[in-house]
């Protein structure tokens, strides 16, 4: 099966064509499946043994079953290796302290602390980390970044620790840019060698869940949690069960003034209304080409928004002139050109492909997409621009806020607070930030500002765009509507937004309800900033006209959004660009960038002043606030999952609740469980930092969890936060101390919850936190895809209601007893017994599926979790040392 690829007799190959000779309907299966089947045989050919397929032979079974299963609909499991890991600060430094957890152990029994190192490349970029805590200034960029390494010092400390001591790690310091964009721009080969010198397509994991949007790019990746992620590191393969591989076929092209953002959202929407959860996506037809690279990047990037494993884009020969613009060396372009057209995963854009082996096809025409936004609440919520003020009224109505001066658009009710350039979704798009460029300078030329209370940013997401704007002469008058560079990394997209102006803190205060408007990908509530009361998604140029508005309680295509200094009225049609003038523009800029690269891994001088310690483990300091060792890592961890006897229910959540309710990313409120220990520990406020940035301190985090001000207990809907009511009393009591009473008291906790549990992000600590306050098993109508896969990898058993069942039509109000049966045998995707009693000793019974989707899985949670799991594999057994 191995072969050379053509002209180029030194560069081995899985030859996909005798492959297909084998398995003939591989010839019209989709080009994920075909990299899938690459895998496959490949990891057949490296090395034999238990856990792969034990021959070509086996490996060819295990691929015509693959292949079968995208047209019988039955899905099948099996092993993927993936080529690579990219990770984040915020996800990945607590990947990397359990390695180093795992070495300290190792070393107290007597082994190779050295020997536990990453079986496969892995690339951590700092990013999560920076506030946009000063901005509109120029010297906002130099004091956030100073902030960020003063707030950050010990967990950068670690890291440069890591940086000498982990063999086949990189790190992008801070001030480099956002994970996704870096990936795109600097990190994604497209066809690698993998360890025993065999070209393959570039398959990625990471730990962020917008991790596709190096789909983009012609490389199959998705998000992770971060304990999937260490499985992945040290070796294991990641188990995976066939999903669907949909062809959503693009015809036609966007119509002049819509952007790639426009794109994105509607499609958030279309995709989430005809349901996608459980699939991969992968475009097709001429539409493709209407659609650049970043184009492209900004509607991938978008996948977790549609709940889609991956968004795929193939290779064709604008990816091939990215990778030249942006530094790739020619021989590697070639090589990725030969590769995926000999492989059959090239797209030449000629005939129409046979989609045949698709498990369906669906048309989506770009030239009906619009203008959109997408709020005040959830990404696929788009709305037209007109129907921004009358969503964000009816949301806070439908909340039962205090509504100020509603029917008066000027009044400080829907004052913009933030309005932020801010996420990889589309800062990696030179036309979408150019665009921006341009409507500030025509508004600067207009007379234009932005109001006082509006506090404006400007996060790229890497230094190529500030080289491009600069080179277009639009940086300065960005700077001049308060868009100076406030960082490069995410900021206001994962909650980094800073204070307010102290104006709109006291609006808020008085009851006015103020906005965000960000081009991000997410805008859950409480996520961009605790005292927003509605953030919406839109492109960047957009981002600028609601900035000088002020308000999103107007028709920005329709109401002026200011008025000259002779009073006159500026609309959106005076300063938007026209589209020959655009395109010259990023033309123009990009061109004098093309083929440059830079060394992203190199840091600043204050990356280099950091001292860290040597060695092959690291010495935990004992007065550390941020890091010390997990306690899910160890090798005495829970095994097993009998039946759950008699349970109370901790928290009751409501549909699409997100991870960020679960386990919140932002600011740390100093009367909150963790607050209240920071200070205990000596902390001061101002220095509490965030919980994205103490998920190395499991003290913290696990008293954060459901701490989110915007999270609504059914239990306690009326006092949101981290509350519950302990049973049988009825008490009120925060979630962690309530968790401490029952387990003091012996009795096991559930967490009972409605559709789309843990949307979001695919942050481990929504299943860690869980997990440390004692939590069994989560009884949900559906799971998010990360988050039931990190429920599994720590543990704790998610359990899905059958079609037609859920809480509200089973009649359960959390306050009854719970007990499950069968989970001592359960098998995966099987049923197991479940009953409730309410206080006055009814008892309701009924079936649930365990959602634990294959035997890796199951074994996992057999065993406590992965880190469980891996620190028995990995410590040495003293008794045995002793024989």
């Amino acid at each position: 099966m191995l072969s050379h690829l053509a002209g180029s007799p030194g560069d081995r190959i899985v030859d996909l064509g005798e492959l297909q000779k084998r398995v003939p309907a591989l010839g019209t299966a989709p080009r994920v499946t075909r990299i899938f089947a690459e895998n496959i045989v490949r990891a057949a050919l490296r090395a034999p043994g238990s856990s792969r397929p034990s021959s070509v032979a086996e490996a060819t079974e295990a691929v015509a079953a693959l292949v079968a299963a995208g047209s019988s609909g039955e899905p099948v499991e099996f092993d993927l290796w993936p080529t690579r890991l990219v990770l984040q600060d915020h996800s990945g430094i607590p990947v990397l302290a359990d390695l180093a957890a795992l070495r300290s152990q190792v070393a107290a029994a007597g082994g190779d602390a050295a020997a536990v190192r990453p079986a496969l490349p892995v690339d951590l970029v700092v990013d999560h980390s920076i506030e946009a805590h000063l901005s509109g200034n120029d010297a906002a960029l130099d004091r956030n970044m100073e902030r960020e390494f003063a707030l950050n010092g010990e967990r950068y400390r670690f890291l440069r620790w890591a940086e000498g001591a982990v063999p086949d790690l990189r790190i992008v310091p801070p001030g480099g840019g956002i994970v996704h964009q870096m990936h795109l721009e600097h990190l994604a080969a497209v066809v690698l060698r993998d360890r025993s010198g065999i070209l393959a397509p570039d398959t990625v994991l990471g730990t962020d869940s917008h991790t596709p949007m190096i789909n983009a790019l012609g490389v199959l990746g998705w998000g992770v949690g971060g304990v999937e992620a260490s499985s992945a590191m040290f070796g294991h393969p990641v188990s995976v069960r066939s999903q669907p591989v949909i062809a959503l076929r693009l015809t036609g092209a966007p119509r002049p003034g819509i952007m790639s953002t426009d794109i994105a959202l509607t499609l958030a929407q279309y995709l989430r209304e005809r349901g996608v959860v459980g699939t991969i996506l992968e475009f097709v037809g001429p539409g493709i080409r209407a659609l650049s690279v970043e184009d492209r990047s900004t509607i991938a990037n978008m996948a977790p928004e549609y709940g889609c494993l991956a968004a795929y884009f193939p290779v064709d020969d604008a990816v091939l002139r990215y990778l030249t613009a942006t530094g790739r060396s020619a021989s590697h372009v070639r090589t990725v050109a030969d590769y995926t057209r000999q492989q059959g995963l090239f797209d030449d854009g000629g005939t129409t492909p046979d989609l045949s082996g698709y498990s369906d096809v669906w048309s989506f025409d770009l030239a009906t997409v619009r203008g959109s936004a997408a709020g005040p609440r959830r990404p696929q919520d788009r709305l037209y621009f007109a129907e921004v003020p009358r969503s964000f009224q009816q949301s806070r109505q439908d909340r039962g806020e205090r509504s100020v001066g509603a029917d008066r658009p000027h009044s400080n009710e829907g004052a913009i607070a933030i309005a932020a350039i801010t996420s990889c979704t589309n800062t990696a798009n030179p036309r979408l930030m150019i665009a921006a460029g341009v409507v500030a300078r025509n508004a600067v030329h207009r007379g234009l500002a932005v109001p006082e209370w509006v506090k404006t940013s400007l996060a790229p997401g890497s230094r190529r765009v500030t080289d491009y704007l600069a080179a277009a002469g639009l940086l300065e008058p960005l700077a001049r509507l308060g868009f100076d560079v406030v960082g490069y990394g995410c900021t206001t997209c994962i909650g980094n937004s800073g204070p307010l102006h102290d104006t709109v803190e006291k609006w808020v205060a008085a009851g006015a309800g103020t906005a965000a408007v960000l081009s991000g990908n997410r805008n859950f509530e409480g996520r961009i900033h605790p005292a927003i009361s509605g953030a919406y998604l839109m492109s960047p140029p957009m981002v600028v006209a609601y900035a000088l508005a002020g308000t999103v309680l107007i028709d920005v295509e329709r109401d002026p959004l200011g008025h000259g200094p002779a009073g006159e009225p500026v609309y959106l049609a005076d300063l938007w660009p026209p589209e020959e003038e655009l395109t010259a523009s990023v033309s123009s800029a990009v061109a004098r960038l093309s083929g440059r690269s830079r060394d992203v891994f190199r840091g600043d001088a204050r990356w280099h002043a950091i001292t860290a310690p040597s060695g092959p483990c690291y010495d935990w300091p004992s007065n550390s606030s941020y890091l010390m060792p997990s306690p899910l890592v160890s090798p005495d961890g829970h095994c097993g999952h009998g039946d759950v006897i008699d349970a109370r229910v901790l928290v009751f959540a409501p549909d699409s609740t997100t991870t960020d309710h679960i386990s919140p990313a932002g600011r740390i409120a100093p009367d909150s469980e963790a607050g209240r220990y920071l200070l205990d520990l000596g902390v001061p406020v101002a220095e509490f930092n965030s919980y994205g940035c103490r998920r190395g301190n499991h003290h913290a985090l696990v008293r954060g969890t459901f701490a989110n001000v915007k999270f609504r207990n059914r239990l306690t809907p009326d006092r949101p936060g981290g509350w519950t009511r302990l049973a049988p009393s009825g008490e009120t009591a925060t979630v962690y101390r309530a968790a401490q009473e029952y387990a003091a008291a012996g009795v096991p906790v559930i967490v009972l919850a409605g559709r789309d549990y843990g949307m979001g992000s695919s942050r481990d600590w929504a299943a860690k936190g869980p997990r440390l306050l004692g939590v069994r098993a989560v009884l949900a109508t559906s799971f998010e895809r990360i988050h039931r896969s990190n429920l599994v990898g720590v543990g704790i058993v998610p359990l899905q209601f059958l079609d037609g069942d859920d809480p509200d039509r089973l009649g359960l109000t959390g306050t009854e007893s719970f007990t499950i049966r069968g989970l001592g045998t359960a098998a995966p995707l099987s049923t197991v017994s479940v009953s409730a009693t309410d206080p006055d000793g009814g008892v309701r019974r009924w079936q649930m599926l365990v959602r634990i989707d294959t035997a890796a899985e199951l074994r996992c949670v057999r065993q406590g979790g992965f880190l469980s799991l891996l620190a028995r594999e990995l410590t040495p057994d003293p008794t045995e040392a002793e024989d």
